[in-house]
Parts: C-alpha cells; structure tokens; sequence
C-alpha cells in the first residue's frame, strides 16, 4: 500500500493474524500434551502392569471372589498384587473404600460392583469411573424352591423392562435423587478444560490492539484526504468547500473510475508561455531569413565561379 493509513490497517491486521495463530498452536501443542498426560491408568491392565498405584476390593465381597477365582492370567496377577501388598488394601465396605479413594491422592483405586460405582460417581464429582466392565452379571430376586409368586413376577419384572419403566426408576434413584445428577455438569466443564480452549479473556488484548490499528488508520486516512482537498483547492484556485465536494462526490461515486484533470497553469504563466511562444517564432523566422540570405550569397558566389571558368575558357 501507498497511503500510510492503508500501511497501517495491513500492519494491525498481519499484528493480529500472527498472535492468533501462535496462540493456536500454542493451545494446541498444550492440548496434545494434556491429552498424553492424562489418566495413565485406562483398564485393568494397565493397574496390572504398574505397582504404584495400588488397588482393592471389599472384603468378602463378589468383587473379591471375581478375581480370587479368575482363570485370566491379568487377573491372577492382580489377585496377587492385592493379596500381598501391606499394608491391606482390603475394606469392610463400600464407604471405606470410597473414602480410601478420596485420600489417596490418585494412589488408590478401589474395584466395585459397577451398579454400586455409578450411584458414588453421581454424588462425588472427584471420583471417575475407569475401564470397562470386567464382568456382566445380572441381579435376581431370590425366592424359595418352587414359589407360586415365581412365574408372575419374572412375567412383571420382563414387561417392566420391555416398557422401559427399569430404566426410568434406576434414572429417578441414581441421577435424581438424593443428590444424584449433580456432577453431569461439573464432568462437562472439566471436559472443556481439558480441551483448553482460549476464552475472550485470553485473546481480547490482541482484538483491542486490532481495534485501536484500525482507528488509527481511520484517523490518518481522514488526515490524508484534508490535505489532498487543501492541495487540490489550491491548484486549482477554488474554495475548499467546492474542492471538499468534488473530492468526496469522486470518492463515494463508485462507477467513476478515472478522475479529470484541470490545467493549473495561472493567467501570468499562461502570458508568459505565449510570450515565450511569440519570441520562439520570431528567432525562428530569423534564423529561417537568415538560412535564405546565406543560401541566396552561395547562389550567387555558385553564379560567379560558373562565369569565371566560362570566361577562362573564353581566354584560351
């Protein structure tokens, strides 16, 4: 660009597109490294294959006899690690292994019914759930040998969930109530500030400093039109109204793409240039009478010598 405001808005505007993209790839590098630093721990194998982290179960309960009784090998080791580690990683309850969690720091992970892990995931937003389901079984309802109660509530119990109503009772008693649902919105926002997205807090200065650029070269932009008015109204001998019209009538009629030019030549110039024009010709009809008399000598010289050698010839 020519025109210092135009240099401007093309400077505030490179300004501005070289912050916003180092911040985004500053804010993506961060995003992949918190994406690698992230829970190291995804499965039971991955508790398996490392000894820091330690991990239990509730004591006597069918958690324990899952892995007590396990053929898999991953499994048995864990069974292992659990059996050996001291001090026990064993609990009496749920509660207690809840609450080992909580003070532990990231140090323990505790191994639960999942029916049992969704309902304290619900209600305490600092535990997470990690890894699939190890195992799938389902509940029953326990009843004598040969109960004529058997058949009409398995009927009940399948109609239930055909009709979906299972589902809407474990959603009222695990995600409504008694505090249930609370951490839905607190897993949202720290999913978006796992992403680490930039905020208007983090980039407004950069759009503040765009801003400022731009009025600036709005500024200077009006400046430069000014003084071109001043300029043309001078030269061309008008009121600076007149020339501020004409200038802006050019400049917001878009159809017009050449601009007139005036002559700026004054009347005393223009007196002078014809004088100098008169003075021009008359050395040039001098110097043409001159070349003409000059020509006419020669001719007559020319005339002479042709008779003198005539008259030479005569004499011999």
């Amino acid at each position: 660009p020519k025109a210092v405001s135009t240099r401007v808005v093309a400077g505030m505007w490179w300004f501005f597109a070289l912050i916003m993209l180092s911040s985004y790839t500053a804010n993506l590098a961060a995003f992949l490294t918190m994406e690698r630093m992230d829970a190291s721990i995804e499965s039971a194998e991955d508790l398996a294959k490392q000894s820091k982290i330690k991990y239990g179960a509730v004591l006597g309960g069918s958690t324990l006899s899952f892995f007590r009784s396990s053929n898999f090998s991953t499994y048995q080791r864990m069974w292992a690690a659990m059996e050996s580690t001291r001090p026990s990683v064993f609990t009496k309850s749920n509660d207690e292994g809840r609450d080992r969690v909580l003070k532990g720091r990231g140090l323990y992970a505790f191994l639960m019914e999942s029916t049992s892990l969704e309902y304290i995931t619900e209600r305490y937003c600092e535990l997470t759930q990690i890894g699939g389901l190890l195992d799938s079984k389902g509940y029953g309802i326990a009843m004598p040998v040969n109960s004529p109660y058997r058949t009409a509530i398995s009927g009940a119990v399948l109609k239930m969930q055909e009709e979906g109503k299972l589902h809407q009772l474990k959603t009222r008693w695990w995600k409504e109530m008694h505090g249930g649902g609370r951490c839905d919105e607190a897993a949202t926002t720290s999913s978006g500030d796992s992403a680490a997205e930039l905020g208007i807090d983090n980039v407004g200065g950069v759009f503040v400093v765009l801003a400022f650029g731009c009025f600036c070269a709005f500024v200077i932009g009006i400046l430069e039109f000014l003084w071109n008015v001043r300029k043309v109204a001078v030269d061309e001998k008008v009121t600076p109204w007149e020339a501020l019209k004409a200038e802006l009538k050019f400049a917001l009629n878009l159809s017009i793409t050449t601009k007139p030019v005036h002559n700026t030549l004054s009347e005393s110039e223009s007196a002078k240039s014809s004088m100098r024009s008169k003075s021009e010709s008359r050395r040039g009809s001098e110097s043409v009478g001159r070349r003409s008399n000059n020509i006419r000598t020669g001719a007559s010289l020319m005339n002479v010598d042709k008779i003198g050698f005539v008259f030479n010839n005569n004499n011999k």
